[in-house]
């Protein structure tokens, strides 16, 4: 996707001209993979421009906190919400995940991320999009360990990382009291190695299924898979 200053979806707009990190294909994947059923109270962490939790209000009727620690990033996902068409039920929280973590009490039914994911690399230098990138500012096990504070006795985590970091979070998912439940491989092209991979994790012991989509077919052409998950999103489909 190009890095345009707004990118248009069928039912909001994403404003995106201060924000580190622009809409990609990562998180319109995990806004519209994430499932919802159930759950009255969502957390977005990391929101960068609001895209996800801004598609999670799309797919729900549910209450959806974001929280981000990039300042301008949390300025145009509090302008994203208010222009949104869901913006009674959408408020973001600019502040460290570690330090929300340890000040909500009321559980949530669903927390989303697509964290930093760039680990023990050389960083940009851009500030804000080595925040970004970047899991210095909120580690694995952070992530785990304060998602499984806030989560309801039901609740589930739902992220989207590089496939070459699935073992390493699932390991500090397991330390942190997780299960998982879903593992869906995310191919960039027929023929080609996964890249990403989207994990949906509870908190009560459960089987793992594993599956695929594949984003574009063998002749570059995006999936009817892609396309059916993809659609109440893309203007294009």
């Amino acid at each position: 996707m190009g890095r345009n200053n707004w990118f248009e979806f069928k039912q909001f707009r994403i404003e995106q001209h201060k924000a580190a990190m622009k809409v990609g294909t990562d998180g319109v994947l995990l806004g519209a993979w994430a499932p919802v059923d159930d759950a009255k109270r969502i957390l977005d962490v990391g929101t960068g421009t609001g895209l996800i939790a801004l598609m999670l209000a799309q797919r729900s009727d549910s209450t959806i906190d974001a929280v981000e620690i990039d300042e301008q990033a949390c300025g145009e996902a509090k302008f994203n919400f208010e222009q949104s068409g869901w913006s009674d039920r959408l408020r973001v929280f600019h502040t460290d995940f570690q330090v929300f973590a340890n000040a909500q009490n009321e559980p949530y039914d669903l927390i989303v991320s697509n964290p930093p994911f760039f680990i023990n690399s050389l960083k940009t230098g851009n500030a804000a999009l080595a925040v970004a990138r970047h899991n210095d500012m909120l580690t694995f096990s952070q992530l785990v360990y304060g998602a499984r504070k806030l989560l309801s006795s039901v609740g589930r985590l739902c992220i989207i990382i590089p496939s070459a970091s699935r073992v390493e979070f699932r390991e500090s998912a397991r330390l942190a009291g997780f299960y998982l439940r879903n593992q869906t491989m995310v191919i960039p092209k027929s023929g080609r190695v996964p890249k990403r991979v989207l994990m949906e994790f509870v908190v009560q012991s459960c089987y793992s299924i594993d599956n695929e989509i594949v984003v574009l077919d063998e002749n570059g052409l995006y999936t009817e898979t892609y396309k059916t998950l993809t659609a109440p999103f893309y203007l294009a489909f």
